[in-house]
């Protein structure tokens, strides 16, 4: 693993075009083995998980064009052989779990040896996947391997699911795209990412309706077809730069930054005294913005963010908030009602000076505003705690060091450049 390097204590202004989704890429890039037909991709992130996926289609068979310069990839999987060549699917990252239905389309039975590993953000249970699979006419056969069989075709079901879960939904996306008969989901996942995979099985042929919304009804078609389909900006690294430009006082522009998605994402930066503004799809944080936590109407109750399940404030960007929160004047409540190891890279924060409080797994208590030091860190095998580690050492004059930081490379391929094109004065070693 690499470490970052940063030199703190400089405000970072400037304009930055942010790249494609990770999290829309990944379950789309997987989507294009339900059709045999060629599909372009265009503003594809150069990012390491799908360097995976490329690695094995390619071992399978497929033709894949990418240009990693100009983010355009071009799919072609009509030479997939019909069988797994090593009988196992690409290990270490958890969207492994997206390529289930493609697979089973295809090939009608996959084993699992062993299960993907994500992140270190707590379990992340196979069993939803199986439920939804199952209800779609697959069946399950326990055991080492575990064997998921397809015998006569994807065929429409009535799922409810326990609670919103992403890859969940999109897996129920792509598989009953293509199953006989009516599908519908109650209480999906409803994320942009999760919108973008849906928007883009329609761009293939696919019937949906409900994109966006708790219930997705999905009419099965017998084919999908090849199409054109542009990745979606990705809203995380929007607000990661966002909130690097504030907590170092500086004044950072993001263009193509989705403003639809902003509502709660611009309110939980004013409870942190941040303006967010918006010129066209262009989103700007202003120079020396003055880091006060609001305080709340209730006055017995402490400001608070909540992270939830899209619509809610996304508990992927809690670890911005958390990190400008160190240097606001003020206490603030965070709860991550997701995650139940979301907050183990606290201590870290501690060693720079932070004081912050973990009540219990899903919340904590951050005094703002106390002294800070440079500090040498370790990252959690967490994309946004590297991030938010990066932004405290980014506003701390002196040298601070983010081991392990490699990690933010899985979503962000060009973070270290888009910094120095702000002013950051920061490395990997």
């Amino acid at each position: 693993m690499a470490d970052l390097i940063v030199n703190g204590g400089k405000p970072l202004s400037g304009t930055i075009t942010p790249s494609g989704n990770k999290n829309s890429v990944l379950p789309i890039f997987c989507a294009t083995l339900l059709t045999s037909e060629p599909v372009t991709l265009k503003n594809v992130p150069d990012i390491t998980d799908l360097d995976k996926l490329v690695a094995f289609f390619r071992m399978q068979g497929s033709n894949i064009d990418w240009d990693r310069r100009t983010g355009v990839m071009r799919v072609d999987h009509s030479p997939f052989k019909q069988a797994l060549v090593n009988d196992e699917l690409p290990h270490d990252m958890r969207s492994t779990v997206l390529l289930f239905p493609a697979l089973l389309h295809r090939l009608k039975k996959i084993s699992l040896s062993s299960n993907a590993k994500g992140c270190s953000l707590g379990i992340r249970e196979i069993d939803p996947h199986l439920e939804i699979l199952q209800a779609l006419g697959a069946t399950v056969t326990e055991g080492d391997p575990l064997v998921i069989a397809l015998p006569a075709g994807f065929r429409g079901a009535r799922h409810w699911t326990d609670y919103m879960s992403v890859t969940v939904t999109e897996n129920f996306a792509m598989a009953a795209s293509l199953a006989a008969g009516t599908s519908t989901l109650i209480n999906a996942a409803s994320e942009p990412h999760v919108q973008d995979l849906c928007s883009a099985l329609v761009a293939m042929g696919a019937q949906i309706e409900g994109i966006g919304t708790s219930m997705l009804q999905i009419t099965g078609v017998t084919k999908l077809h090849g199409t054109t389909i542009t990745i979606n900006t990705d809203y995380h690294e929007v607000v990661s730069f966002l909130a690097l430009g504030a907590i170092t006082g500086g004044e950072v522009r993001v263009e193509k930054s989705l403003p639809h998605h902003f509502d709660l994402i611009t309110r939980a930066f004013q409870k942190l005294g941040v303006v967010v503004t918006h010129e066209g799809d262009t989103a700007i944080v202003r120079r020396n913005q003055r880091l006060t936590i609001a305080p709340t109407f209730t006055s017995n109750l402490l400001p608070k963010i909540e992270a939830a399940p899209w619509p809610y404030f996304s508990v992927d960007l809690l670890p911005l908030m958390i990190a400008l929160s160190v240097r606001a004047e003020g206490t603030i409540h965070f709860w991550n009602k997701v995650y139940e190891n979301g907050f183990s890279w606290m201590p870290e924060l501690a060693k720079f000076g932070a004081h912050v409080v973990v009540s219990d797994p899903h919340r904590i208590i951050v005094f703002g505003n106390k002294p800070l030091r440079p500090a040498v860190v370790d990252s959690p095998y967490v994309i946004r705690a590297a991030v938010a580690l990066t932004m405290v050492a980014a506003a701390i004059p002196g040298r601070s060091v983010v081991r392990n930081a490699e990690i933010i490379k899985r979503a962000h391929p060009n973070f270290v450049e888009n910094l120095r094109s702000l002013g950051a004065d920061l490395d990997w070693k």
